[in-house]
């Protein structure tokens, strides 16, 4: 179960200018272990790609989906997928 993972997960709403990234990051922070970034796409979305164990980047995709996020979150799409690696930390882009 704790199998190493990359999630990418795409969040829409009112996420960009409320200082989602940031609290993303902060959450991912706090999670421990989980490393990767948040970034503002043109139409409003903000992509959050997470590398670490299975259930450290499932506990930051509920927090995307229903934890106290800054502005307001109407949906979150996800993919799973095997780690590339390359993230020190996480970061905000």
């Amino acid at each position: 179960m704790n199998e190493e993972v990359r999630l990418t997960a795409w969040v829409r709403g009112c996420v960009q200018g409320v200082g989602f990234r940031w609290f993303t990051r902060a959450k991912a922070l706090e999670i421990g272990e989980v490393s990767g970034f948040a970034l503002n796409l043109d139409d409003g979305r903000v992509q959050v790609v997470a590398e670490g164990s299975r259930a450290s980047c499932g506990q930051l995709l509920d927090w995307l989906r229903e934890g106290d996020t800054p502005g307001r979150v109407d949906g979150v799409t996800e993919i799973w997928d095997t780690p590339r690696g390359g993230y020190e930390s996480f970061a905000i882009r």
